[in-house]
């Protein structure tokens, strides 16, 4: 349930980190499924389905920062629509990323630190959301949470296109996601379904005004940890920043590979960046310039598959690191511990992570997209089979 949720609420990771996992807690609680393994399924389907869709906040983001380049290099052959969704066919990370979240749900693929926290679930009778037991309608879960997205949408909606207007733009659906502001949209929709929510239980009846005070004083306490933890990442993400270390790290590669290695070489370049600033964004903007002028002037003729490669590993480092906002988030909406979490996901991670390299190895020594595809997911089931193996 959990991993199908992001088909409706793709527009945003850090709306679909915090709204499913409010929605998602307490059933894989009472199917005894641990924290760890819901936060990794909220993180691993949180950015890589947002970065693959057109209409997200990603999408718009990262369409805008093609545009440029298509026109900085005057290449014609793309639009930058027609260019993302070429690009997105072949960001091997975040599809099989998506893979592999519902193999994992399907089929319990438990490995490292997860299998040892189901095991912990498995043995406990009740999760702590579950500790306090109170009459409730299916009312009091769906009305909060259309208010919070019909909120959220509107808001993106309106700060997208006030942003246009502002700028003299005519309005368009990607234009306003583009220019929207997500953290004003987000408190609307948060305040929104919680006065829904206010509403709801007090006409119920169910829980008396004093308990609901304090169930509203639990939730601003376990937010705040959150909120500390997400402070001092941005902090760190701006010393990073102003050491200007991306630059740096892309130079000493720049002049001495194959134009044959450059997809997989700016796959683990944007994942090492990723991981160390902890935000996929400042990747994008750093690497895909970079990425697209080494290709430009290696073999223009990878450009789409240089560009992709960098989207896949900005989204695989920022999946890992432990600094990362929806690392953080995930690690919220599930109410888990932020590094039960980070350990736990690592794995499945680097798993998805390898069979993308191999691909994008493929993709560069023979400008396929089909083959570079059929070989990640050869490996990835490969390497599936070894866990599985190893565990037994």
């Amino acid at each position: 349930m959990a991993a199908g949720l992001v088909f409706f609420t793709f527009i945003d990771d850090y709306f679909h980190s915090l709204a499913v996992g409010a929605i998602a807690r307490p059933v894989t609680d009472k199917f005894r499924v641990s924290r760890a393994k819901l936060a990794y399924i909220l993180d691993s389907t949180a950015a890589p389905m947002c970065v693959l869709m057109p209409i997200s906040s990603w999408g718009a983001y990262i369409i805008t920062l093609i545009a440029g380049l298509l026109a900085t290099h005057s290449i014609t052959g793309y639009s930058p629509l027609g260019a993302f969704m070429t690009m997105s066919a072949m960001n091997f990370y975040a599809i099989f990323a998506m893979i592999m979240v519902f193999f994992v749900a399907y089929f319990s693929f438990d490995i490292g630190s997860m299998a040892r926290f189901e095991r912990q679930a498995a043995h406990l009778a009740e999760l702590d959301d579950e500790q306090i037991e109170t009459k409730g309608h299916v009312r009091d879960l769906i009305l909060p949470i259309i208010a919070l997205i019909v909120a959220t949408v509107s808001m993106m909606m309106k700060t997208g296109a006030d942003a246009l207007a502002e700028s003299g733009a005519s309005f368009s659906i990607l234009g306003a996601f583009e220019n929207t502001t997500v953290g004003i949209s987000l408190v609307v929709g948060g305040v929104a379904g919680l006065i829904v929510a206010t509403i709801c239980i007090i006409t119920s009846g169910n829980i008396s005004f004093k308990n609901y005070v304090r169930a509203y004083g639990l939730g601003v306490k376990m937010m705040s940890g959150a909120i500390t933890i997400l402070f001092f990442a941005w902090t760190i993400n701006g010393v990073v920043s102003d050491m200007q270390t991306g630059k740096y790290l892309s130079g000493l590669v720049a002049e001495s590979i194959g134009a044959e290695f450059l997809p997989a070489i700016l796959f683990v370049l944007a994942a090492a960046m990723a991981f160390s600033t902890g935000t996929s964004w400042g990747t994008f903007g750093i690497m895909l310039p970079i990425g697209a002028s080494m290709a430009v002037h290696s073999d223009p003729a990878l450009i789409i598959p240089c560009l992709s490669a960098v989207m896949a590993g900005a989204v695989c480092g920022d999946h890992c690191s432990p600094v990362s906002d929806t690392t953080i988030l995930s690690s919220t909406g599930a109410q888990c511990n932020h590094m039960d979490h980070v350990i736990s996901q690592l794995p499945y991670a680097l798993l998805v992570a390898t069979a993308s390299i191999v691909g994008y190895l493929v993709v560069g020594f023979t400008q396929s997209a089909v083959l570079g595809f059929i070989a990640t997911a050869i490996v990835m089931a490969i390497l599936i089979l070894l866990f599985k193996e190893k565990k037994h």
